[in-house]
């Protein structure tokens, strides 16, 4: 063998060693991702979010999945009732229907999940559920930890309320607008003589 040929030869293996470790590292690589936790969002039976919480712990530990399925989770905010000008406080779900789910995906996690009572299918396709992205679940689970507290009143158009706070405090006035989803209503207030709107949040009136 000339030294050339020898050259030839040496390169030639060289770029196969290459290429194996290249091809070795992608499937050690396919395998780490393939093997990584993600969290995915399953869909349920309409007020059987809890229940479906419940039943999959359950059966994580009957099954003992604990190390491929990780947390459950149902994101819920907390919401101030006001009625009768008494507070009560209720757990009120920020996605009714869907419960989060973070595991390793693979058949037999997919199955514990899948067929946990009150659970109606993965969002993806039938055998490819999408995991989430990171930043959307960060949003979503701060979300229910940082929660502002909405109030909800028993109030609708017509009804009087008197004013306990701000400039208009101690006045009578008849509610012609509700806005439940921001805690708010307007309101007419008698003043001179002269019925004039004003914006008002919960917190601030009494119903009469």
């Amino acid at each position: 063998m000339t030294e050339e040929e020898k050259t030839m030869e040496e390169q030639l293996n060289e770029d196969k060693a290459v290429e194996q470790a290249s091809e070795a590292e992608e499937k050690a690589a396919k395998e780490a991702k393939k093997n990584q936790k993600r969290w995915y969002i399953v869909h349920t039976y309409s007020g059987y979010e809890n229940k479906v919480k419940v039943n999959l712990e359950k059966r994580i530990e009957y099954t003992g999945m604990g190390d491929k399925i990780f947390r459950v989770e149902v994101p819920q905010k907390t919401v101030v009732q006001v009625k009768g000008g008494k507070k009560q406080e209720k757990e009120e779900k920020i996605f009714p229907g869907y419960v989060l789910v973070e595991m390793i995906m693979d058949e037999d996690s997919w199955y514990v999940v899948r067929h946990t009572s009150g659970v109606t299918k993965f969002v993806g396709s039938v055998k490819k559920p999408i995991p989430v992205k990171e930043s959307e679940i960060k949003r979503i689970l701060h979300r229910t930890s940082s929660q502002v507290e909405k109030v909800e009143l028993d109030v609708k158009v017509g009804d009087k309320i008197r004013i306990v706070s701000g400039p208009f405090a101690d006045f009578d006035a008849d509610i012609i607008e509700v806005y439940p989803d921001k805690s708010k209503l307007r309101a007419n207030v008698s003043i001179f003589g002269r019925e004039t709107p004003v914006e008002l949040e919960y917190n601030q009136i009494n119903k009469i």
